[in-house]
This record gives C-alpha cells, structure tokens and sequence, in this order.
C-alpha cells in the first residue's frame, strides 16, 4: 500500500508557553526525516539570536527572521507591519517555490489579530498557491475562525504557571 503524502495545515495557539517550541519539534521531526524545512518568524526581532535559529543555522535550515521584536502599539507600529507584510511576501515566495515540505511561520496569526492581513485573502492564496503536500506549521497567541475551520490539527497551549511570575527571568537555552 503506497503511503500517501499530503499536506496538512497545524496550528499551535494560545496564551502558554511552547507554541514555537512544539513547531520547531515537529520541524525538527521532519528534517530528521529528510524533508525539506524552513522557517520565518514574523514578530521576534533580528536583534538576539535565540539557541533554535543558531542550531538552525548549524543544520543548514533556512531561518528567516522578519519581525522587529515585540509589537507594543499594532495600530501605530506602521514599521512592524511593513516588516510583517513584506514576511509574508517571503512565506507566499517560499510557498509557491516547491522548495520545501513543511515551512514554519511563527508568530502568523498575530498579523491577522493586529488587523495587518485578513484571514479569508491569505487562506485564498494559499488554497490557490500551496502545493498539495506542503504542511504548514503556524503559531500565534488566537487564529481566525477561518483558520481554526482549514486546520488539520489545532493545538492550544495553556498557562499554568510560569517562572517569570516568580521573577525568575528567561533562562537560556530554555526560553530562547
């Protein structure tokens, strides 16, 4: 029996901690399998590198950092949403390429959240563009309804607790 190949569409969501984490897992899962992966993050900053885009780096995985950094003001931060909409001009390149199995787009709902790009035009574009067995892997704190509805698997993360309300800061090699 041939194994069918098709591409599924994961959403990892909500307010706890381990949303990229559980996305670069399954990444990782699929490198090992030989498929063809990549990355963009569309809100964390170029400014720090954290430990997964520099093993990334190391495995040759293609890693694409758009954001700025954190978004205070999504109405006013006119430059976050031009770095967030030329991200996904590079995530509709890199879709449309053929050139990978799975990508990662982290931190992709915030652009529909933020008002920055409308649910119903990507999903759209990506029934129209996306090959058949390309998975995509996208996080985010909320996901549009529309998105919610075209996914195969929806995760949601829940905060329980966290070492930060202890005032115990990020810790490398554990948060970043």
């Amino acid at each position: 029996m041939a194994h069918e190949t098709r591409g599924l569409i994961i959403l990892y969501i909500g307010r706890g901690k381990g949303k990229t984490s559980a996305a670069l897992g399954t990444l990782l899962r699929a490198w090992g399998h030989g498929l063809r992966v990549g990355v963009i993050q569309f809100i964390k900053g170029a400014a720090w590198r954290s430990g997964e885009a520099l093993a990334a780096e190391r495995l040759g995985i293609p890693w694409r950092i758009v954001g700025e950094g954190f978004v205070y003001d999504p109405v006013r931060d006119e430059s976050a949403r031009r770095s967030a909409l030329a991200g996904w001009k590079i995530a509709q390149e890199m879709i449309a390429s053929g050139a990978f199995d799975l990508l990662v787009l982290d931190e992709f709902t915030y652009l529909f959240s933020f008002g920055w790009l409308e649910a119903a035009e990507a999903l759209a574009w990506l029934e129209a563009h996306r090959p058949p067995a390309l998975h995509l892997v996208l996080t985010g704190q909320e996901a549009p309804p529309e998105f919610l509805k075209a996914a195969d698997l929806v995760t949601e993360m829940q905060a329980i607790k966290h070492p930060y309300e202890a005032g115990i800061p990020a810790q490398e090699g554990i948060e970043f």
